[in-house]
């Protein structure tokens, strides 16, 4: 049995448990994770009895060398696919009475074509399950292939702060961060880079603008790497480019303290929000809680944001296997913010940081232009 049929094997068991007869699935990322198709404009029809996948003529060849042994419904050209979707759930065989929907992400106008056109069948929303209950717990391949993300991340800061100047913009820098990860193996970023000048650093989700990496001290640098794949990385240095104040190396030290006390409590059994909650009180008692906003980090994946999340009210406990962020921060508006993030595998017996070759001590953060 393949990776993709154990995990169809555990979708299984979600249909059974919620007495279904099959589970529709319209994620186009939980089609790629459950049958290993690289292509869009498809779905998945799970039940006991077979695995269907609806896609249309662009991917014949390719259905046929990714996912061998499952049956496919290509669509013509004048059909579209929700169409495709009604033809598939009528033609199905034993009957379909109850099917499991992916109620987060499914569209209201698909879910009310559905109701409307196959009025016999109750269609069961179902949300988050295969994030929540598959997807959260990477599997020993899934974690490879995390460790080469992180990995292509590492090289494409070094070489990023090998090339810094004064005078580089922002997105100059997002620029020549990005080449250097494509050179180095990678599908591009994970997601569009934040880099950070300044005061703009303050801004978590800042986009990089015009401002010149010699413009202020600090250069808050959020990026990752994705493979070839589909999987990413996650990280975030915040460096210093000019004189380092007292008060910025106070600040990042509250950072990394309630950083690594974070990663120190992470272990299966432990509660997302037990772990949030440990990094928010180091900052809350140096003075600076209500200047971190944000949950602790998340899970990563094939999606740059998954399961788990860290946050204030988050019980999900962690489980051996999963991969996290934890990214604390503290932002000043005006001045300027901190983060620091590694990615964290949680083992058997406690946590292994895979970006532990990036050094993070302030005085390794001091960059001499």
């Amino acid at each position: 049995m393949n990776r993709h049929e154990t995990r169809r094997g555990k979708l299984l068991r979600i249909i059974q448990r919620e007495k279904l007869d099959a589970f529709l699935v319209t994620s186009e990322v939980n089609v790629s994770y459950l049958t290993g198709f690289s292509g869009d404009s498809s779905c998945l029809l799970v039940r006991p009895e077979s695995t269907l996948i609806v896609s249309d003529f662009r991917y014949t060849t390719q259905l046929e060398e990714e996912c061998p042994g499952l049956d496919t419904l290509i669509r013509t050209t004048d059909v579209k696919l929700p169409e495709a979707v009604v033809e598939s759930l009528k033609r199905a065989k034993p009957r379909l009475r109850r099917v499991g929907i992916e109620s987060h992400v499914m569209s209201v106008e698909l879910q009310n074509r559905l109701s409307g056109e196959l009025e016999d069948i109750e269609f069961v929303p179902v949300s988050s399950a295969i994030e929540n209950e598959i997807r959260a717990v990477k599997d020993a391949g899934e974690i490879d292939e995390l460790r080469t993300a992180v990995h292509l991340a590492e090289r494409g800061l070094e070489y990023l702060k090998a090339i810094l100047t004064p005078d580089l913009t922002e997105r100059d820098a997002s620029f020549e961060l990005e080449h250097a990860l494509r050179r180095l193996g990678a599908d591009g970023f994970s997601f569009p880079a934040i880099i950070a000048v300044g005061d703009r650093a303050a801004l978590p989700h800042y986009r990089p603008g015009l401002l010149r990496i010699g413009d202020a001290g600090i250069l808050l640098v959020d990026w990752g790497a994705k493979t070839a794949s589909g999987y990413r990385s996650d990280l975030t240095r915040t460096l210093v480019t000019g004189k380092a104040s007292s008060k910025l190396e106070k600040v990042y030290n509250i950072v990394l303290e309630a950083q690594e006390a974070a990663i120190a409590a992470i272990r299966p059994g432990i509660k997302c929000e037990d772990v949030d909650r440990i990094a928010r009180d180091v900052i809350a008692e140096a003075g600076y809680g209500k200047r971190f906003g944000h949950g602790l980090g998340h899970g990563i994946g094939l999606d740059i944001h998954e399961q788990p999340r860290f946050a204030p009210k988050s019980p999900m406990e962690l489980k051996a296997g999963m991969v996290v962020t934890v990214e604390p921060g503290i932002y000043l508006p005006g001045w300027g913010g901190v983060r620091i993030e590694d990615d964290v595998l949680v083992t058997r017996t406690g946590a292994e940081v895979l970006s532990q070759s990036l050094p993070k001590r302030f005085d390794d953060m001091i960059l001499s232009l």
